[in-house]
């Protein structure tokens, strides 16, 4: 899988090790924390994955600072990108089963290598759904066309 990974002055080091870790595994690996060995900017390295992902050169992406919660809300604003911010490997499998997120978003400060790579795991192994869900990420990405998803049917 094409995977892009993203990270902060706090996630750089998580983010490094999973890469590593997501290659060995036979995965191909756009690690974008160019200049984070010192303190950055976690808007920079979220529009850079979230890019990937709206063009379509990654199938998922993964985001890494304290806390995640940051990198969801500056990834978030990019077209097509559905974010979520998890913290356990339940969290990461209904991301991704119900709401369809293409980027994860974990922190570097409250969890451990361990736990980021199962969490990464269960999110790149677990596959959208559909059905019911389908429709309502559908009007997510009515909502992003600026248009009021109670308005939306199968025809829009």
């Amino acid at each position: 899988m094409k995977i892009a990974i993203g990270a902060d002055h706090r996630g750089v080091n998580a983010a490094r090790a999973l890469a590593d870790r997501l290659r060995h595994e036979g995965h191909d690996i756009q690690l974008m924390d160019a200049g984070c060995d010192e303190m950055c900017d976690y808007p920079d390295h979220a529009y850079l994955v979230g890019q990937a992902i709206s063009q379509g050169r990654v199938e998922r992406g993964v985001l890494i600072c304290g806390t995640g919660i940051g990198m969801s809300m500056a990834a978030n604003k990019v077209m097509g990108v559905r974010a979520a911010v998890v913290y356990d490997e339940l969290t990461a499998h209904m991301a991704r089963s119900h709401n369809d997120a293409n980027v994860l978003c974990i922190s570097a400060d409250l969890l451990g290598l361990r736990l980021i790579e199962k969490i990464v795991d269960m999110f790149i192994t677990t596959e959208f759904e559909g059905g019911r869900h389908a429709r309502r990420v559908q009007k997510i990405a009515y909502i992003e066309q600026g248009k009021d998803p109670a308005t939306w049917t199968e025809e829009s």
